[in-house]
């Protein structure tokens, strides 16, 4: 996916929708983030009514925050590396988790511009956690720094609205 498609534009919508999801659902939420770096968090917050649904997150930039704070296995990270559609999902488990929210949120990939580990920048790895299971997706994301984190919040919440439904 890349950043032309409607489920990363920014559409300054979705935050809106993902408060008045929850909130009418009576359920909260809480963000992971990593190449984001609480700009999720950050997103929701701006949205008046958000404290009634966002619980808070986790900055887990750096490898082992991500197993000690967000409970991502040690051995995942040392196998797969940081960047991987798994790490993402343990990510948005492991902060519902913590947070004790409905609804995690987990995002990791690499802004660049450079690669890291092998893994091309604007590769993004987002997941959901929730009552139903876990969701997760990869986007192919492109531009600078800026735009590879601003389409990785937006595929995120994005795929928290499609879940929530």
């Amino acid at each position: 996916m890349t950043g032309t498609g409607d489920v990363v534009t920014g559409e300054p919508g979705v935050p809106r929708r993902v408060v008045d999801l929850l909130a009418a659902a009576g359920q909260t939420v809480a963000a992971a983030e990593s190449l984001t770096a609480g700009l999720v968090c950050a997103t929701l917050a701006e949205v008046p009514g958000a404290s009634a649904v966002l619980r808070g997150g986790l900055v887990v930039y750096a490898t082992d925050l991500k197993h000690e704070l967000a409970g991502v296995p040690a051995s995942l990270l040392e196998a797969e590396g940081a960047v991987h559609p798994e790490v993402a999902a343990q990510l948005a488990d492991g902060v519902r988790r913590r947070c004790r929210a409905d609804w995690g949120i987990g995002l990791t990939g690499v802004a660049g511009p450079a690669a890291q580990d092998g893994v091309a920048p604007g590769t993004v790895h987002v997941a959901v956690c929730g009552p139903d299971g876990r969701h997760a997706r990869t986007l192919e994301l492109s531009g600078d720094r800026d735009a590879v984190r601003t389409g990785a919040a937006c595929g995120a919440l994005a795929l928290l609205v499609e879940q929530l439904g």
